[in-house]
């Protein structure tokens, strides 16, 4: 399966040469011994705002697949860039065709599948803060990077205000747009260790193999 964010399909090589150790991956433990950095300050959801979530989310769980679809349609229309991560649609102009794509419905359903998730975890942080640090991590795998993130958050609340209706106030959206700043902050922060980790793994592979670019890689990190 792909990635929330980014495109669906084979992710780019940025895996552990085979035989290397992956321990740095493993001391990278959110809320856990051995966090190598520590986590990003966020400001923290609060318990009336976990019950304004919540409650949205169970109307607007009944058109997620509507919502994946327009969150997108409107993400490529507003950052046309966007479309630089997604492979399958990169070369799709007519806004009309993305909609009917599947592979972009799908998409879309899986990115709902992550929003659902985080807001059943949202009353055990270590496992929301876990959920969407390895979302981050992953995205440096699918060269998926973090400027993208936060306009997510913006068109998903842009589609979803007129399915609320008269339900869609104010403490609504600031409760919603705390949770995206939240894993917003949370994925940059998997991204960035993954992109460190990976960076370290390489290196040390190079200097064990003798080759003649550790040096440059390391001087790199």
């Amino acid at each position: 399966m792909g990635c929330a964010l980014s495109g669906p399909g084979v992710a780019p090589d940025k895996t552990v040469p085979e035989g290397q150790s992956s321990k740095a991956d493993s001391e990278v433990i959110p809320g856990g011994v051995g966090r190598s950095r520590p986590q990003p300050e966020v400001p923290p959801i609060t318990g009336a705002q976990r019950e304004l979530i919540e409650g949205s989310w169970r109307i607007l769980h009944e058109d997620i697949a509507r919502v994946g679809i327009i969150m997108f349609i409107r993400l490529f229309e507003t950052h046309p860039e966007c479309k630089d991560v997604f492979f399958l649609f990169r070369d799709i102009d007519d806004l009309q065709q993305l909609k009917m794509s599947k592979e972009l419905q799908a998409h879309g359903l899986r990115v709902m599948s992550f929003i659902e998730k985080s807001v059943a975890r949202l009353g055990q942080e270590d496992k929301l803060e876990m959920l969407a640090f390895e979302l981050g991590r992953s995205h440096y795998r699918y060269n998926a990077p973090p400027k993208y993130y936060e306009y997510v958050g913006v068109q998903f609340i842009s589609a979803v205000k007129p399915i609320l209706k008269e339900r869609w106030t104010s403490e609504v959206q600031e409760a919603w747009e705390s949770l995206f700043r939240y894993l917003t902050a949370v994925m940059k922060w998997g991204y960035n260790e993954e992109e460190r980790t990976s960076g370290v793994n390489q290196t040390t592979y190079l200097q064990k193999s003798g080759s003649p670019v550790a040096n440059t890689a390391q001087s790199s990190i």
